[in-house]
């Protein structure tokens, strides 16, 4: 069974990749925005859906692979390090666009809205990377059960990141209208959140305990 200790650890590790901008909070603000906070929930649905889709994925694919090969965790491991570095860059370097600029978007059905946010979760490399890469090195071997520890970490990403995307959705207008006054907040979110991948990758490329 699962620990408590690496629960809340991989908690915090979604909760740190829902406040890191991505495609997910990028499509869900803008249509918050722009559509009003009902079009927000509905594309939420269409995200979550994709969450579920990586959960039942990763959950017989990593079981499978983690089984059959004993190397396979470090290779995961390294691999998720890295995705982490590169997710640091890209939040601390010179330019970056915050995801609460406003934009015009034109109205869309509530199917079309589902659907698109389904494809945005569908086709978003943090959310593959998530499962696929930084998942696995919270699953102890040792612990038995692999495939239920993976729907248990599936699970509480899912609870997570439908928390954390409804907040911004509700505080979507305010937060725009904040950053946008104060661009020096901005940039103080973007070297907050660069920092904490970039120890969570330093944490994880040096992890071999398991």
């Amino acid at each position: 069974m699962i620990s408590l200790t690496t629960l809340i650890g991989f908690a915090g590790l979604a909760l740190a990749m829902v406040l890191t901008p991505g495609p997910n909070m990028a499509y869900l603000v803008s249509r918050s925005i722009a559509q009003g906070r009902i079009a927000g929930l509905i594309s939420l649905l269409g995200v979550a859906t994709g969450f579920i889709f990586y959960m039942l994925f990763a959950a017989f694919g990593i079981t499978a692979l983690l089984l059959a090969v004993p190397l396979a965790y470090d290779a995961i491991r390294i691999a998720g390090a890295f995705y982490l570095a590169w997710m640091a860059w890209n939040a601390l370097r010179p330019g970056g666009h915050s995801p609460f600029q406003v934009r015009a978007l034109t109205p869309d059905s509530p199917r079309k809205l589902y659907l698109m946010g389904l494809f945005t979760s569908l086709l978003n490399p943090k959310v593959a990377a998530l499962y696929l890469s930084l998942l696995p090195q919270f699953i102890d071997k040792g612990q038995g059960h692999i495939l239920e520890q993976t729907l248990a970490l599936g699970a509480t990403q899912i609870v997570v990141s439908l928390m954390g995307n409804t907040f911004w959705i509700f505080m979507a207008g305010f937060v725009a209208s904040f950053f946008n006054r104060r661009p020096f907040w901005a940039k103080a979110q973007r070297w907050f959140m660069g920092t904490v991948l970039g120890l969570l990758a330093v944490r994880m490329a040096t992890d071999t305990a398991r």
